[in-house]
């Protein structure tokens, strides 16, 4: 449940800023298939990973982890 609770805010946050997938995979130096699957709950990602998308939403991790 976590985890589909951190991918969904992390979608929330994405759209919010009108970036796709592409875009936040661009900007964070992710794979599309890494933010389609946090996204939906499917993998555990790590604390690097979340750096990385704060960095490519331009936003603090706090705001990823506040849900």
């Amino acid at each position: 449940k976590f985890l589909i609770r951190f991918g969904k805010n992390l979608k929330k946050l994405r759209v919010s800023k009108n970036m796709t997938q592409e875009d936040l995979a661009y900007e964070s130096e992710l794979t599309l298939s890494q933010i389609a699957c946090i996204e939906t709950g499917r993998i555990n990602t790590s604390i690097c990973t979340i750096k990385a998308l704060s960095i490519g939403l331009k936003t603090d991790m706090k705001s990823l982890l506040d849900f």
